[in-house]
């Protein structure tokens, strides 16, 4: 946002939270991956649904942030700014997926997602409260599609299944990488929380902007950084991980 913009601790701070349970999450997932605690990450419901929420609490608090953006009249020119970072940042994360898992790399994670969504939020902010019933067609449309490709549409199936447009999230079945956020249904998810920011704003916005108490100043701290720590937190728990194995060996 320019230096005029007004950050908000109430939103940085969920941002924080997220990053919290985050960084959790795929520290057990690298105990997993390096043996030391085997989890089944792919089917089991304690890490798909704790994944399922994580990834929503992120894209809920990017369509939050998108809101106050509006609001605020943050330009094209700034919010390019924002969206080369993490456009820049899902490459980097699909280039170090390659390295560690080049069968199952990460083509379309949540980053790539994101960078995709931010672009359909900034258009379609202006839509109010249709971004409500939106979001709702854009979570149920996978289904709707999943249904059709199986049966009636069934000769285009393998042409949405393709890495070509998998992306979309119109699929009869997941693709085998280690992160996969395609446009449906989570834009739905991005468009809800942009509806709920608006609405926030104006008929709540003290929620937003709730002051983080002396002891937690830096919940909010580390949600304003939260691209850097998203790249930073992974290669340092790998290599702290593959260095205590070295040390025990």
């Amino acid at each position: 946002m320019p230096a005029s913009a007004r950050r908000f601790d109430g939103v940085d701070a969920l941002r924080g939270i997220a990053m919290l349970w985050m960084t959790v999450f795929h520290f057990c997932f690298d105990l997993s991956h390096f043996g030391y605690w085997v989890q089944n990450f792919r089917s089991d419901p304690l890490w798909t649904v704790q994944r399922t929420l994580i990834v929503s609490m992120f894209l809920a608090c990017a369509g939050l942030g998108q809101a106050l953006a509006h609001a605020q009249g943050v330009g094209w020119g700034r919010f390019g700014q924002r969206w080369a970072q993490v456009a820049g940042a899902a490459l980097l994360v699909s280039a170090g997926s390659a390295l560690m898992f080049p069968r199952t790399f990460i083509y379309f994670g949540v980053l790539h997602g994101m960078a995709v969504m931010l672009l359909i939020a900034r258009v379609t902010a202006p839509a109010g409260r249709w971004l409500w019933p939106a979001g709702l067609v854009a979570l149920l449309l996978p289904a709707v599609a999943g249904w059709a490709l199986a049966g009636p549409l069934a000769f285009a199936a393998e042409y949405f299944d393709s890495r070509a447009l998998n992306w979309l999230g119109l699929i009869t079945h997941k693709p085998a990488t280690e992160d996969y956020v395609p446009v449906l249904p989570w834009l739905g998810v991005m468009w809800w929380g942009l509806a709920a920011g608006q609405w926030l704003l104006r008929h709540r916005p003290g929620w937003l902007a709730w002051s983080a108490p002396q002891g937690l100043r830096w919940l909010p701290a580390l949600g304003r950084h939260s691209l850097a720590y998203y790249l930073l937190h992974q290669p340092v728990m790998i290599g702290a991980l593959m260095a205590w194995g070295l040390l025990v060996r």
